[in-house]
């Protein structure tokens, strides 16, 4: 892997020459993303970056569930109320930077942020909206497919929600080299 840090999304970060080869992706982290951060402060973007250059990115957002949107296992001993999460809104790597490790890395950043969130305001996992191609990648660290059914999206293929308990983080997310994620 590239000598990368892993930090929050600056103002000047040039996010223009950014392909994922995921057009919504890539307008999303070209146009929305700073917008969503620094105007209306819905979400928060981390970037990998290698000399100024973004090679990818993952936005997180507080979000909740209702308990009974949660696998059965996952709803013991848990309040009838909704339950804080942290929600993964969107994660990709740019394509001259795949298979370098780089989403494992933001995906460690975003379990580390989990973790944290549980510890300052409360947190019972993170919740992604997989898109198809994507289920794969987020089921090797756990995910389960949550049953879910709201918000249809009639003009492309549905995400798969999913849903990893604090409890299951893999713990190598606690071992992130300190380093690599800076502004922490």
């Amino acid at each position: 892997m590239p000598a990368v840090d892993v930090r929050v999304l600056a103002q000047d970060d040039d996010r223009r020459a950014f392909r994922s080869g995921n057009a919504d992706l890539d307008r999303f982290f070209q146009r929305f993303a700073g917008q969503n951060q620094f105007r209306h402060h819905i979400g928060t973007t981390w970037v990998a970056v290698d000399d100024r250059r973004v090679l990818g990115f993952a936005t997180v957002s507080a979000g909740h569930l209702e308990l009974d949107d949660l696998p059965e296992p996952a709803q013991k001993g848990l309040p009838r109320h909704p339950l804080p999460v942290l929600r993964l809104a969107r994660l990709a790597v740019d394509e001259t930077a795949r298979g370098q490790g780089l989403g494992r890395l933001l995906l460690k950043t975003v379990f580390l942020l989990a973790r944290e969130m549980s510890a300052r305001v409360g947190c019972v996992g993170v919740v992604v909206d997989a898109k198809p191609e994507s289920v794969a990648f987020y089921e090797t660290y756990g995910f389960e497919a949550l049953q879910v059914s709201q918000g249809a999206l009639e003009d492309r293929p549905e995400p798969t929600p999913m849903f990893l308990p604090l409890a299951m983080i893999p713990a190598v997310a606690a071992g992130v080299d300190s380093e690599s994620v800076a502004g922490r």
